[in-house]
């Protein structure tokens, strides 16, 4: 194979590998992690369960990178004290329960 062809096949390859967003994270420790901190906050907001928050036909967070951000300044806001990782926890459950982004 020459050094085009391997170029070639590697740089389809990386492109193709790209993973999901939040891949790393545990959405069974993330709920935890959301259900301890956050729901008081969300549901004196919007009442009920707080969920409305993330349904909300008006929602703000649009792609992972906004929901990635939205996470890690709850956490700094409420002193939730999460390491990133745990931030990264968040949003595999967030993602996975609500946006579904890819």
């Amino acid at each position: 194979m020459n050094t085009l062809t391997a170029f070639t096949c590697l740089a389809l390859l990386a492109g193709s590998a790209q993973a999901a967003p939040f891949a790393k994270g545990d959405p069974v420790k993330g709920k935890a992690l959301h259900d301890k901190a956050c729901i008081s906050c969300h549901a004196s907001m919007f009442g009920g369960d707080g969920s409305e928050i993330y349904t909300r036909p008006d929602r703000k967070i649009k792609n992972a990178q906004q929901l990635a951000a939205r996470i890690a300044a709850c956490n700094a806001n409420t002193g939730a004290g999460w390491f990133p990782e745990d931030e990264v926890h968040v949003g595999a459950y967030l993602n996975q329960q609500y946006y579904k982004f890819k």
